[in-house]
């Protein structure tokens, strides 16, 4: 709750006064984040996806969805409508409380970290951020785990710029690396 009441007071004032915003309704904000877990043994083991399925609700505090293929790929042994993997998206407060944990607690817990890649914006003001192992998360206990599993997190603006949307997740606390 914490980065919620800091969005609505400080940093709504630090970004009206760099971009000259005339009203607040203009400034960026936060509109969802999307958490997707590829899971490509789902198609021989389906007990791998539920494994997956729980690590993601575990983090996410929210129950996922699953994927499913939308295509047959031959050289993938991939038929259309094979689950393949689980995604969650976050809105409101749960949304500020993960992007609280992740900046906070989970980021700082990567093995030598520098910082996130500046530069993994799409040219619309949202951000993409791989990370390579559940375990960072506290929520995942290391002992009831079966495979170490990665996952893409998408931050989602209403920025119109990624010069904007940097600014922004700068602001939230987001430990850009410098170049």
């Amino acid at each position: 709750m914490r980065l919620r009441e800091t969005y609505e007071n400080e940093i709504v004032d630090a970004m009206m006064q760099r971009f000259g915003y005339k009203n607040k309704m203009e400034v960026p904000k936060i509109e969802k984040i999307v958490i997707n877990m590829g899971v490509g043994e789902a198609k021989e083991n389906v007990k791998v996806l539920d494994s997956a399925m729980q690590d993601l609700q575990l983090i996410a505090g929210q129950k996922p969805i699953m994927t499913r293929a939308k295509k047959s790929i031959a050289n993938f042994k991939l038929r259309e409508e094979m689950p393949v993997g689980c995604k969650v998206t976050l809105r409101g407060a749960r949304m500020y409380e993960f992007a609280d944990r992740l900046i906070n607690l989970a980021l700082p817990r990567v093995r030598d970290f520098r910082g996130v890649n500046p530069n993994a914006f799409d040219g619309r003001g949202n951000y993409s951020l791989g990370i390579r192992e559940q375990l960072i998360f506290p929520e995942i206990e290391y002992d009831k785990i079966d495979k170490v599993r990665g996952m893409d997190v998408i931050i989602v603006t209403t920025a119109k710029t990624d010069e904007e949307a940097r600014e922004l997740l700068r602001l939230f606390g987001m430990p850009f690396r410098n170049n």
